[in-house]
Order: C-alpha cells, then structure tokens, then sequence
C-alpha cells in the first residue's frame, strides 16, 4: 500500500512540476528577472503550504540538528530553481530540460556509491529509457545562440547535482522524520529570503498589479510549487530517492501534453516515441519486483530441485540389498 501511494505522489509531483517551465517563461516574456519569478514562485508557495500545515494543526517546531539539515536542504533546492531559470535564459529550455534530466542517473549512482543501495537491472533499464525519453521530448527547440552558452550549460549541469543532492537528502537525513508539508514549507520559506535578498541586490523586486501576471505566479507557484515538492517529499520517504527520480521523467511530458493540446503543436513520431519510452519507464518501475527473468542460475537449481524418479521407484530401490559401507574412525 506504501509503494503504490508512493508511486501515485511521485507520478503527482513530476507531472505538476512540467507545468514550471511553461509560467515560468511566460513571467521572463513579462520582463521578470530570475530573482523575481523565483521571490514570487517560492514565496506564495510557502505562504500556501503554511496556511495549510496550520489548517492541518501540524506543529512547526524543530530540532537544532532538524533545522540545519532543513537548511542545507532548502541551499540545494534554490540552487536548482535558480540554475534552472538561468539556463532557460541563455539556452534553449529543451537543452536545459535535456540536461536537467540527467538527474535520475545521478540520484541512482550517489545511492549506490555513498549509501550501497543494491542496483537493479530493472531500475538502470527504467533510468535509461526515461532519459532518453526525456531527450526525445525536449529537443524541440535546440538553438544556442539565446546568450551565454557556457553560462547556461554550467547551470543545467549544476541543477542535475543540486535536485539529486536533494533528493537523496530528504531520504538519507533528518528530514525524514519531519512532516512533509512542514519540511516542504520551511524549504520553500527559507529559498524565498534567499531569493528575495539576492532580487534587493541585483535592482530590486517589483510589486505586481496585473491580473494576468498574478494568474502566472499562481500557477508557478501552487501546482508547479506548492503540490510537487510536497509530492515529491511524500514519495521519497515512500519509495526512496531513486525511483521517485525516475518518474520525473513525466515532467516533459506534462509539457508536451499542453503543448499539443493548448498551443496546437504538432505531434511527431519523435515525440510519439518519447511518450512510449517514458511509459515503459514507468510501467517498469511500477511492475519491476513481480518481474521475474530466468536466468542460467535459476534453471540449474529448479532442475536440481525436480525430482527424476517417481516415489515408487524410490522406495523400490531402498529395499533393494545394495553393499553398505562401514565408516572407520
């Protein structure tokens, strides 16, 4: 029942986060910068989550240890939403998607090297489907010369490390035994300070009127924000880090679904075949431990195990006077 609650949060989060790109984008159009989309992303977000912990009579009171894991929790969740806006703004967001996804093989080979998580043939075959999945569903828009090339695969690469790094902190630390909405709300709380602060540095943060924009920040800030990343805690604690990564893999599908059903865009065979991987993906997850390959071990001992005379002949050839053998001391 934890499995598949943990699968259901995962599959929830992964898809409401392939809404960010999309708000996001629209607030740069406005003329945001990234400190501003991010101030406003995170703090309605925690603004959101807090009223709801409060409905909810969770307490908010926390260890000294429980507070510093939170804090370098919430450092490695800002540095992914900051890297990320900073590749949007200087390389296609399809190469910056294609290389954020690198994630799930990064949250699988920090599992195994620091923490000796068994691998599985299943889960390495999901990771790779997902990513090339992802890939193919990304690719759309491949120009380079949107700013500083460097700058923005620097930054993609640094989310990968970030978002795993988080990952694999949520499960691997205190923070598993704090309450999900309230971990989710002081991370998101304390990125919005940081966020904020770094806005007043670089030329201030506006303070937004329009209908419009607002409707954008809502939508950035509560499902893209709000609900994935208190999904994503959900399904981490129960499925763990590695699997809950490879359904991230449904973040650019969530992107390709609006985008042909709300922008008109067309749908490819390379997009078709990006869709069916993922699916796979999951689908494997989902199946993986019911999933049973014979290999060259278990034919040998189910053949070892079968009986090769019937139990007649068995007792037949006990009562035959065969020689006994004496042992000697």
């Amino acid at each position: 029942m934890e499995r598949a609650k943990g699968i259901l949060y995962a599959a929830l989060s992964s898809s409401t986060f392939g809404l960010a790109p999309l708000f996001t984008l629209l607030l740069l159009g406005l003329g945001y910068s990234s400190f501003e989309v991010l101030s406003y992303r995170w703090g309605v977000a925690s603004l959101f989550l807090g009223a709801l912990a409060l409905l909810a009579g969770r307490s908010f009171r926390l260890s000294w240890p429980e507070l510093r894991t939170v804090f370098f929790l919430s450092l490695f969740r800002a540095a992914t939403s900051l890297s990320l806006v900073i590749a949007y703004q200087h390389i296609a967001s399809g190469v910056a998607s294609t290389i954020h996804f690198m994630y799930p093989l990064a949250v699988a080979l920090a599992m195994m090297c620091f923490f000796r998580e068994k691998g599985s043939v299943w889960v390495f075959a999901a990771i790779g489907m997902s990513i090339v999945g992802a890939v193919l569903l990304s690719l759309g828009n491949v120009d380079f010369t949107r700013g500083n090339t460097t700058l923005g695969m620097v930054s993609a690469a640094v989310s990968v490390v970030s978002y795993g790094g988080y990952i694999v902190g949520v499960r691997k630390s205190r923070a598993v035994g704090i309450d999900s909405t309230v971990l989710t709300c002081y991370v998101m709380g304390l990125g919005a300070l940081y966020f904020i602060a770094g806005g007043l540095v670089t030329g201030g943060i506006r303070i937004e009127t329009d209908g419009t924009a607002w409707l954008c920040i809502l939508g950035v800030a509560l499902p893209a924000t709000a609900v994935s990343n208190m999904t994503l805690v959900q399904a981490i604690k129960r499925i763990g880090p590695t699997l809950t990564s490879v359904f991230g893999a449904l973040e650019p599908l969530t992107a390709v679904v609006i985008g042909v059903a709300v922008f008109g865009e067309r749908f490819t065979l390379r997009i078709g075949t990006g869709v069916l991987l993922i699916l796979v993906a999951v689908t494997l997850i989902i199946a993986g431990k019911s999933i049973r390959i014979p290999t060259s071990v278990t034919h040998l001992a189910r053949w070892m195990a079968r009986p090769r005379l019937p139990r007649w002949a068995v007792r037949w050839a006990r009562r035959l006077p065969l020689p006994r053998i004496r042992r000697t001391r």
